[in-house]
C-alpha cells in the first residue's frame, strides 16, 4: 500500500476545484442561469480551492521533515473549516451565530498554521532567525486578538484595536517579504543533523521498499 501523500492529495483537490468553478463561471456566462444553486456549487468549489491551498501550504513544511506539530494542526483545521463552511453553505447550520463564530475561528487558526508553515520552510542562518520567532508572535497574537473580536464581541469606541490590528498586519507583511530574502542570504548550507535525517529517512524509505519487494515476491510464488 502505497504511502499517502497529502501534498499531491491536496494539490489535485485544488486542480480539480479550479477547473470546477472555471467550467461553472463559463457555463454561467454561456447560458446565464445563476441561480441560488449555481451560487452554493460555486462558492462550494471555492471553498475547497482555498481549503486546498492551506493545505498545500503545510504539506509543503510537513515534508522538510523540520516540524509535525504545526502543518499536521494545520492540515487538521484546514479540512474541517473546508467541512464546516461546506455545511454551512448548504444551510446544514441555518443562520446560528455559534456556528458561524465557530467557522470564523477555525478558518483563522488554519490559516496561521499555513501562513507560518510557509515561512517555515525558509533555512534561516542564526543571524536572521529572529525574523521568524518575530513572525510567530505577530501572526499568533493578530489570530488571538481576532478570536477575542469574534467571541467577545468589543467595544467600537476602542480606538486601540484596530490600530493595533493594523501594526501587527504591517509586521506580518514585511516578515513574509523580507522571509524568502533572509532565506536566500543564509546559503542554505545543510547541517549535520539535517544530513542524519536525511539519512535516516531515506534509510527508512529503502526498508519500506525491501517489504514491498518481498511481499510482492512471496505473492508471486
Amino acid at each position: 500500500m502505497k504511502k499517502l501523500n497529502l501534498k499531491k492529495l491536496f494539490l489535485y483537490l485544488l486542480i480539480a476545484s479550479i477547473a470546477f468553478s472555471s467550467l461553472l463561471g463559463i457555463g454561467v456566462i454561456l447560458f446565464g442561469n445563476f441561480g441560488e444553486f449555481e451560487v452554493k456549487i460555486l462558492t462550494t468549489a471555492l471553498t475547497v480551492t482555498v481549503t486546498s491551498i492551506l493545505g498545500l501550504a503545510c504539506g509543503a513544511f510537513l515534508e522538510t521533515r523540520r516540524g509535525i506539530v504545526l502543518p499536521v494542526c494545520g492540515i487538521i483545521l484546514s479540512v474541517a473549516a473546508g467541512i464546516l463552511s461546506i455545511l454551512f453553505i448548504w444551510n446544514a447550520f441555518g443562520n446560528e451565530r455559534f456556528f458561524i463564530r465557530v467557522i470564523f475561528t477555525v478558518t483563522l487558526l488554519a490559516a496561521a498554521c499555513s501562513h507560518l508553515s510557509l515561512l517555515s520552510i525558509a533555512r534561516l542562518d542564526r543571524k536572521f532567525r529572529w525574523s521568524l520567532y518575530a513572525a510567530y508572535f505577530a501572526v499568533w497574537l493578530l489570530t488571538a486578538i481576532l478570536l477575542w473580536i469574534i467571541w467577545i464581541e468589543p467595544r467600537a469606541e476602542n480606538e486601540l484595536i484596530p490600530r493595533l490590528l493594523g501594526v501587527l498586519s504591517i509586521v506580518i507583511a514585511a516578515l513574509t517579504i523580507v522571509t524568502p530574502i533572509f532565506h536566500r542570504l543564509s546559503g542554505n548550507t545543510p547541517k549535520a543533523e539535517e544530513i542524519d535525517a536525511e539519512i535516516a529517512h531515506l534509510k527508512a524509505r529503502i526498508e519500506e521498499l525491501e517489504k514491498q519487494k518481498a511481499e510482492i515476491s512471496n505473492d508471486a510464488h
